[in-house]
């Protein structure tokens, strides 16, 4: 009777079952971003493992597993957004607990890495955060990691197992061409993002780009000054293009100076919204139109601006998790 069920089972969701009949795929999350959680399961038709995550009175987290890993091919999805600190400690610990419950292995998949931004000495005694965070993570127990839009594609060095980098374009590409837009011309809100720019105008019928010349002060953070723009945006549509919003500095001051040269209408499009500090208000104020952003990173209703569109990355990353547990190439998603 057990093996017939197993069967059918098999028969119905490939993923429930290896070679031998045997249930390996299990899929767990943490606490930063469970709506994105629940929605990759319902694309693979897999339930969320069960696990329990609460707090002690002084802080300390407990991580307890209640269902049986043993020999399976865990997941863990958990961005490590904002509050960064605690969804990092978090992911350890149940990295820990799903190791110790003999996990054969364990695959992260980060929507979002905090402190992708610190990859670099910029000055004197600064620390590379990112690769700390990498070094953590990997000693921790981690055998995978499924990483989605990384700000700097060279932190994939920075960890010692496999990583498999995606990218959420296709989604936010297919949205602009059901808008309809004409004239349009794809805007790096930097020189470091030219690559991706071209990438994205290449999608959208190979449009022209532009380029915004941005300075920042070296001893200010979250600050930008928007110099210059290189190209031509007189009477075009510009989508300005980038991996994340934060304080929507960049954004916002480059989409001023674009509607003040003569742009017809400013759109922004990014992977991750982090909007964190006076970023609703000044995404309210601005001249955009609109605001394209995933749900990589939860979005509470206080930090939402009026103007913002949210698309999912859940097909996206179902899909490579399918492919990772059948040992598919994730790379041919985007070709």
């Amino acid at each position: 009777m057990v093996e017939t069920l197993i069967k059918k089972q098999t028969s119905e969701n490939p993923l429930l079952a290896d070679m031998n009949g045997k249930r390996v795929v299990k899929i767990f999350s943490g606490r930063a971003n469970t709506l994105l959680a629940k929605e990759i399961c319902d694309h693979l038709n897999l339930p969320l493992g069960k696990i329990n995550i609460s707090p002690f009175s002084d802080g300390e987290l407990y991580v307890q597993i209640q269902e049986s890993v043993r020999g399976c091919d865990v997941f863990v999805i958990q961005p490590t957004c904002p509050p960064v600190n605690e969804n990092i400690m978090e992911l350890l610990i149940m990295i820990d607990a799903l190791k110790r419950a003999s996990a054969e292995k364990i695959t992260l998949v980060i929507p979002y890495y905090g402190y992708g931004r610190q990859d670099r000495k910029a000055a004197g005694r600064e620390a590379i955060t990112a690769k700390l965070v990498a070094d953590l993570l990997c000693q921790a127990g981690t055998t995978r990691i499924l990483a989605l839009d990384l700000h700097a594609t060279q932190l994939m060095g920075f960890f010692d197992v496999l990583v498999d980098h995606l990218f959420a374009t296709p989604v936010l590409v297919d949205h602009i061409h059901s808008l309809g837009l004409k004239d349009i011309v794809v805007v790096s809100p930097d020189v470091g993002g030219v690559t991706r720019a071209r990438a994205f105008a290449k999608k959208l019928n190979d449009a022209p780009i532009a380029i915004l010349d941005k300075r920042r002060p070296v001893d200010k953070h979250n600050t930008v000054e928007v110099i210059n723009i290189i190209g031509e945006i007189k009477g075009k549509t510009c989508i300005i293009v980038d991996d994340m919003i934060d304080t929507a500095g960049t954004i916002t001051q480059g989409a001023e100076l674009l509607a003040k040269e003569g742009a017809k209408e400013v759109l922004a499009c990014s992977t991750h919204a982090v909007l964190s500090g006076p970023a609703k208000e000044r995404i309210d104020k601005s001249p955009l139109t609109t605001l394209i952003v995933t749900n990589s990173i939860p979005i509470p209703q206080e930090r939402r601006p009026k103007k913002i569109t949210v698309l999912s990355v859940a097909n996206i990353l179902a899909e490579a998790i399918k492919r990772i547990h059948l040992d598919d190439s994730v790379s041919e998603m985007f070709e």
